[in-house]
């Protein structure tokens, strides 16, 4: 029910929707500033957005990187947006168990890319009845994640999203193919690009992730041009003091600009 809603959004608007949002929930005042924020942005344009923000960081390269303030208190700001701003909201999960917990809070539960083959997990996301978005491994083919969504759909659950994030090129960097969106479009459900987890360069020295946040807007303009559904795109009013990820993340006083170009480039190809 809930993809048909947002497809149904998507097309009445013509327009692309947003998956957006910072990359782990650091606080409240930073979660409600952001959320507000985008949404005053995407209202005004016009674009359908879902607010995102992991509860948990489970994949960090560091033993001391952070990983989040705590399940039940993130998930409940993540719940706060979700009630004060009338948004739709997505997150992470990592194991099974953490499914029904999640579901309880978002509209959409996002199958990380290292994850994307872990049949338990999948089959417990479905069973929620929630959207789920399959985030491609950065080690699969854009044909292969068709035995991914078929995980999720022979569960029940025909809710499904397929983001395209990059694939690894050499041992520390990503390339981004976009032949991968048509294709994977094949599979009859949309298709997102991660914009800025796709331009990560992973473990870099310090065992911290980079990133090229300067090529958000190439690979953002390519997408849409490609034929994608939908953007993800993680954005901080401070990237540099982020405390996850701020080397990919988007700094949140150049999205609207950037949105502007990407609803125009829309717009032509209608």
């Amino acid at each position: 029910m809930y993809i048909y809603i947002m497809m149904d959004t998507f097309n009445k608007s013509q327009n692309f929707f947003l998956i957006a949002g910072p990359c782990a929930v650091e606080d409240e005042g930073t979660v409600m500033h952001i959320a507000e924020t985008m949404k005053t942005i995407t209202d005004r344009l016009k674009i359908p957005y879902v607010f995102k923000a992991s509860y948990r960081k489970a994949n960090r390269s560091s033993l001391s990187s952070f990983t989040g303030i705590g399940d039940d208190k993130a998930l409940k700001i993540i719940g706060k947006v979700k009630s004060e701003f009338d948004l739709m909201t997505t997150t992470d999960i990592h194991k099974d168990e953490e499914a029904e917990m999640a579901a309880a809070y978002v509209d959409i539960l996002q199958i990380p890319a290292f994850l994307a083959r872990q049949t338990n997990l999948l089959v417990a996301a479905a069973k929620t009845d929630k959207i789920v978005n399959i985030k491609k491994g950065q080690f699969m083919s854009p044909v292969s994640m068709k035995f991914a969504a078929q995980k999720v759909f022979e569960s029940g659950n025909s809710n499904i999203l397929l983001t395209e994030r990059g694939t690894m090129f050499g041992y520390q960097d990503l390339v981004v193919d976009f032949r991968s969106i048509p294709e994977m479009k094949k599979n009859g459900f949309p298709v997102v690009m991660d914009c800025t987890h796709a331009l990560q360069r992973p473990n870099q020295s310090g065992g911290v992730t980079g990133g090229q946040p300067e090529m958000i807007e190439t690979i953002a303009k390519a997408a849409i041009a490609s034929g994608a559904d939908g953007l993800f795109i993680e954005t901080h009013p401070n990237p540099l003091a982020a405390k996850s990820d701020g080397a990919n993340m988007l700094d949140m006083s150049k999205i609207e600009n950037l949105l502007l170009k990407l609803v125009r480039i829309k717009a032509a190809l209608q």
